[in-house]
């Protein structure tokens, strides 16, 4: 069936490249331009004090901007032309608005509240961007029984610090001057609506809460273009070209396929003659082995017991295979690998190590050496060091290479995984692509803990003296309910400890993913001393970024990409496909689930389950997540060519069933590069797939990201044929129904994608589910 598929696939892709005129339903003429100050109307509007009711008026047709609240105790109400303030005196609230030109500006200040809840919004339905986009119907079922009750943190959840609600004749948007301490609550009885809390934290001496209230078309062009232009006349828009000129390795995420590298193994079972091996354990050398790993590895004191038992064996099975790699990859990591006592018979590189002084070594030439004594004891039981894992690290560069894949980006779990093969890293470099390490500066552990490298500074006394705390007094949990969240305020010193620690070691890293810092979540801190808001923790953030990004001269890339990041990183994770409802049991917790993820750790040599397992989704978060029904490419419409947006790598392409295909029609529709988890098993799962898609995805996205999405037209009544416009010369049609259409002079079949560019078309057929 999979060579069906892609003969097809040949076949579609060269009559289309064939033709000689094919049709542009996207002229120039139709394409909008990306900065739309003329989209925002005209209107009036009027307010009642007592309820902070507000009504906008525009070609006669009044709609409601913020539902009517409780009635209050009203004082000191002024107008004066366009504007009008009063005082609401026993809520301790000032509130003027004022109408500019094409604009209703909200300024709400404390005197003395602690909180207020505006505006309720309630229409037709609403665009949000929620990660890249939403269009919420409000009595659509499921958006109900999914936003029952939810509660939301609007820096997290919003990527953009806007919202519009739909009425009957416009769009009514909602620009939020002041994205801190914001909640988003929805209800659902008998409509979705949306209502705003904005808290006033004791110790923010910022006491404002201010909108701007747009009217325009219930067109996400129009509404992202006021978003924009804002955006531009603010001088808060850098485009990847002006960030390119700064570090001109950023030009090599264009094209490039985003692949997490499983490789954090010295050794693979291919490594090893196993008849060989028993004859090099000799009594002194197994002894020490099975003494010290209980101490150096979770599973040590199960991999010892198999050392014993295999040397009363005539084989080995794969269970003892796998404990024996396990084994001498953990004791691989020890520090004082080196025993004199053991290790007599060495060749001159070894000891020139060794006369070095084994204190005095970067973690690099610590693992070298070690490579280099477990060598001289296995002998001709191992093939030669610079071979060891080479299918997972410098033989797969050399495979993408080979197929054809001249960008990518290749991201590693964590820096440790370069510190066992630096030849990895620079072959990769070597190759023209973008590698770097996940790194994270958000949970910090007292102890160093396994594999969760990133948790874990020298500075002992950053646990108690530079975490998170509370209102209440208590300390803020870390990352799944372990160790505390770092003020990141007071983290800048270890970041620069950590990355120079890092480059010391002579590693080519050209690329740096931080975690959390692009994902909005901010933190107030209490903690005596070093009080902190959530304004704070935001720049702390982009400085720590920033510093990896100007010092160390590396493309930035972040969790999410919240637009509060945009000008400082070139890339992001999660905003495509988020993280898929933290709270359900049956995907996190509930092993005998079908709908289990899998667990963030899996064993030695082999991709998490996690990451790597596919797995379905329930129907309803298929409805929210997937279905391309309700996605609006909000966030593509303003930043398409300032950062460059992808998939959470726990959702990466391959991840839901059944789903593969729709994934790659969106990914070209919005033009965002795939995530693959990879290492040498998988790459040869999933090779031709992936190599067939990248002949079309990777020139198309290299076109599309220099570019701004001039516009995005729904062309069905069911929404699932989208067209999305980039520049005035580039348009990508994709048909996500099980019926072929005719858009202008074209036909494209069921479940395909046409890319038009200047006169010439590309079709793509997604593969069968």
């Amino acid at each position: 069936m999979k060579k069906t598929i892609y003969m097809l696939f040949i076949l579609l892709l060269s009559l289309c490249i064939g033709m000689t005129g094919c049709s542009n339903p996207a002229s120039t003429a139709d394409v909008a331009d990306p900065i739309l100050v003329d989209r925002a109307a005209l209107f009036t509007y009027d307010v009642d004090p007592e309820t902070f009711h507000v009504t906008i008026t525009k070609d006669g047709k009044t709609e409601t901007a913020s539902e009517a609240g409780p009635k209050r105790q009203v004082d000191n109400v002024k107008r004066d032309g366009n504007t009008i303030s009063w005082t609401y005196p026993d809520d301790g609230l000032q509130v003027r608005i004022h109408q500019t030109h094409q604009a209703l500006e909200v300024q709400i200040t404390s005197t003395t509240a602690k909180s207020i809840t505006w505006p309720t919004l309630q229409g037709d339905s609403y665009m949000i961007p929620w990660g890249e986009g939403k269009w919420i119907p409000s009595d659509d079922p499921n958006w109900k029984a999914f936003l029952a009750d939810e509660s939301l943190s609007f820096n997290e959840f919003f990527s953009m610090r806007f919202m519009a609600v739909n009425k009957s004749q416009y769009a009514i948007m909602y620009v939020l001057d002041n994205p801190y301490n914001n909640t988003v609550d929805f209800k659902v009885d008998p409509r979705i609506g949306i209502t705003l809390t904005h808290d006033f934290p004791s110790i923010n001496p910022d006491k404002s809460y201010n909108f701007r209230i747009y009217v325009t078309d219930n067109d996400p062009v129009a509404i992202t273009g006021i978003y924009k232009n804002e955006l531009l006349e603010q001088g808060k828009f850098t485009t990847l070209k002006q960030k390119a000129a700064n570090n001109p390795n950023i030009e090599k995420l264009y094209g490039a396929p985003h692949m997490y590298i499983w490789n954090k193994s010295f050794l693979s079972e291919d490594d090893i003659q196993w008849p060989k091996l028993k004859s090099k354990l000799d009594p002194p050398f197994l002894d020490w082995i099975t003494s010290v790993l209980p101490s150096v590895s979770d599973e040590g004191k199960e991999q010892a017991a198999q050392f014993r038992v295999v040397m009363k064996q005539d084989y080995f099975d794969k269970y003892q295979k796998k404990s024996i790699i396990g084994g001498f990859n953990a004791l691989l990591k020890m520090k004082d690998f080196y025993q004199p006592n053991l290790f007599k018979s060495l060749d001159p590189p070894t000891h020139a190590i060794i006369d070095k002084g084994i204190d005095k070594l970067n973690p690099v030439q610590l693992f070298e050496l070690n490579k280099r004594l477990l060598k001289s004891k296995l002998g001709d039981a191992a093939i030669d060091v610079d071979r060891w894992n080479a299918e997972n690290t410098t033989q797969l560069v050399q495979e993408f290479q080979q197929t054809g894949i001249t960008k990518a980006w290749l991201g590693l779990p964590d820096w440790t995984a370069a510190y066992m093969h630096p030849d990895f890293v620079k072959a990769a470099v070597d190759s023209g692509y973008l590698i770097g390490p996940y790194d994270s500066y958000h949970s910090i552990h007292q102890e160093r803990t396994g594999d969760w490298e990133t948790a874990f500074f020298p500075d002992a006394s950053l646990y108690e003296d530079a975490t998170i705390t509370k209102a209440n007094g208590e300390k803020k949990t870390g990352f799944l309910k372990k160790g505390r969240l770092l003020n990141p305020t007071l983290s800048l010193p270890s970041v620069k400890q950590r990355l120079q620690e890092i480059m010391d070691t002579g590693l080519a890293f050209n690329s740096w993913f931080i975690d959390v810092d692009a994902a909005g979540d901010f933190n107030d801190d209490y903690t005596p001393g070093h009080e902190t808001t959530e304004a704070q923790d935001m720049q702390a953030k982009l400085d720590r970024m920033t510093y990896i990004r100007d010092e160390q001269h590396m493309v930035i890339g972040s969790e999410t990409g919240n637009d509060y990041a945009s000008q400082t990183i070139a890339f992001a994770h999660g905003l495509e496909a988020p993280v898929i409802k933290w709270g359900d049991a049956d995907m996190r917790t509930n092993k005998q689930s079908p709908y289990y993820i899998g667990g963030y750790w899996g064993p030695l040599g082999q991709i998490p389950e996690r990451y790597n397992k596919s797995v379905p989704i329930k129907e309803l978060y298929d409805h929210i997540y997937i279905n391309p029904t309700y996605s609006l490419p909000l966030f593509k419409l303003v930043y398409n060519d300032s950062v460059i947006t992808t998939a959470h790598w726990e959702w990466g392409s391959f991840k839901i069933k059944d789903e593969v295909g729709t994934r790659m029609l969106k990914e070209l529709l919005y033009n965002v590069p795939p995530l693959y988890h990879l290492n040498e098993h998988a790459w040869q799962m999933n090779k031709q797939q992936i190599t067939n898609y990248l002949k079309v995805w990777s020139p198309f996205h290299a076109a599309a990201v220099q570019q701004p999405m001039t516009d995005f037209k729904i062309l069905s009544e069911d929404k699932l044929v989208q067209q999305a416009s980039y520049g005035d010369k580039l348009q990508v049609i994709a048909n996500f129904s099980n019926r072929k259409v005719n858009v202008s002079t074209d036909t494209i079949p069921p479940r395909a994608a046409l890319i038009l560019q200047n006169g010439q078309c590309t079709l793509f057929q997604a593969p069968e589910e």
